[in-house]
């Protein structure tokens, strides 16, 4: 597999980016960005929404990601580019619409990060709370920037410490509730997380597809992955591994704790349905409960501690996003200057943006809502950009080199384009808003000429 269109070397002490990653480094960077316990944040949200079949959720979930992980790791073997979906949309859609993808790819990789900080920042502030949440923030963008500047071997290492931390603590839960069941007995049938708790009525598939939409967003980042391809020893086939696996696993811890804390939830769906006030803690709550405090304290601190590293994550993606823009000249090429191998200027870029937003928010009661409120649209617009971007590259332009497989370049990007087009539909009006005016932003600067024309995309002689 070859991409005998190579870019131009970008301009700095180095010219380029240093391949160091292993199969293990792209699994810790997609599993940092998701965080292993995503679920606990929104689980209340999702039980009341889907009559109690959260865990049914997630399966349904993991599903609909699939087809969004198959999608990329197509792309990613035949066009192995920092650029994620931006390098993927140009060869395969063309320059404006990979300029577009790697636009609205940005939305998502600089705000998840501002919204991982301000959660952090949170958490550690509900814990010292002496020390005002701004100050956190601000420290965990700090730390994280260090590190991602240091250069992506040192923050992976330092990334797998912290992934096995937050995997002990969700071992310690799972272990607890096992045995907590096994004392106690459980507070809803066992079938229940996967076929609703009845107090809402008949099993409804409705519920559960209206739940998989919001479910869906505790995914967002393994797609991160992708984005430091050219990093990668060894081939770009690790990469389309990594992605696959890194779904996969999040998928079972997702089921698997959403299931066990359904059986030590105390409260219906219906009562947290009703009073929305407890679903944001439903998760702690049940915890509290059933298992004791100290699991509380636990889980919170893993928590803080997990979404910093996990904004760690969504910074690097979104240094090699906008280096791999800069060298293609649709941003300023100062941006893809690296020194060590390592793209400094972008980083701190992206650093700067993420700071300005996450202690912004951390300084208003309602800057987390504002923030989670738009987060997804851009990685859901880029995931449907990627989708048409499989179909363009192998079925319309069939620059594969082989024969057209109409289930793996066709069925499967239309159905996960399908997908993700209806989550966007089912989000909230001000995040459409945003959204629409954020893409009005990037078309303007797509049009201006201070920029410049971007080179044409280089299209793979063969994969």
């Amino acid at each position: 597999m070859s991409d005998t269109g190579t870019a131009a070397p970008a301009t700095g002490a180095h010219r380029g980016l240093r391949r160091g990653l292993g199969f293990r480094d792209l699994v810790v960077y997609g599993l940092l960005f998701i965080a292993p316990m995503a679920p606990v944040g929104v689980f209340g949200t999702l039980d009341a929404r889907s009559h109690g079949a959260v865990a049914l959720v997630y399966v349904v979930a993991t599903g609909a990601m699939a087809f969004t992980a198959f999608s990329y790791a197509q792309m990613v073997r035949v066009v192995p580019r920092a650029g994620s979906v931006f390098a993927y949309a140009r060869v395969g859609l063309g320059e404006a619409a990979g300029f577009v993808a790697g636009w609205m790819a940005l939305l998502d990789y600089v705000l998840i990060p501002a919204v991982a900080y301000l959660f952090s920042g949170i958490a550690l502030n509900a814990l010292l709370p002496e020390v005002s949440r701004w100050v956190w923030t601000a420290l965990a963008v700090a730390v994280t920037t260090v590190l991602n500047l240091w250069g992506v071997r040192v923050a992976a290492r330092v990334g797998f410490l912290v992934l096995a931390m937050e995997v002990a603590v969700l071992l310690v839960f799972v272990v607890s509730a096992v045995v907590v069941l096994a004392r106690d007995g459980a507070q809803r049938g066992l079938l229940s997380p996967l076929a609703g708790d009845g107090t809402q009525g008949a099993f409804a598939l409705s519920a559960v597809i209206g739940a998989v939409s919001v479910a869906v967003l505790s995914y967002l980042g393994f797609d991160a992955i992708a984005s430091f391809a050219e990093e990668v020893a060894g081939g770009s086939g690790k990469a389309a591994r990594a992605l696959l696996f890194c779904l996969a696993l999040a998928g079972v811890l997702f089921v698997a704790q959403t299931y066990l804390v359904a059986l030590l939830e105390p409260v219906s769906s219906a009562r947290l349905a009703a009073d929305p006030a407890l679903q944001g803690s439903a998760f702690y709550d049940a915890v509290d409960t059933s298992v004791g405090h100290r699991l509380h304290d636990l889980v919170a601190a893993s928590k803080a501690v997990g979404a910093a590293f996990a904004a760690l994550a969504g910074q690097a993606a979104a240094g090699r996003l906008l280096f791999a823009m800069g060298r293609e000249r649709r941003l300023p090429r100062v941006l893809a200057r690296t020194d060590g191998g390592v793209p400094r200027v972008a980083l701190l870029s992206a650093a700067v943006v993420t700071l300005v937003a996450a202690v912004w928010a951390a300084r208003r009661p309602d800057g987390l809502d504002l923030l989670v409120s738009v987060v997804a649209i851009g990685a859901l617009s880029a995931f449907s950009l990627l989708h048409a971007s499989v179909v363009g590259f192998f079925a319309v332009r069939r620059s594969g080199g082989g024969s057209v497989s109409w289930w793996r370049h066709v069925l499967v990007p239309v159905a996960g384009a399908a997908v993700t087009l209806t989550v966007i539909t089912e989000a909230a009006g001000g995040a459409q808003l945003v959204g629409a005016v954020w893409l009005g932003a990037g078309l303007v600067v797509l049009m201006a000429p201070a920029i410049g024309r971007g080179r044409p995309p280089r299209i793979p002689s063969n994969c």
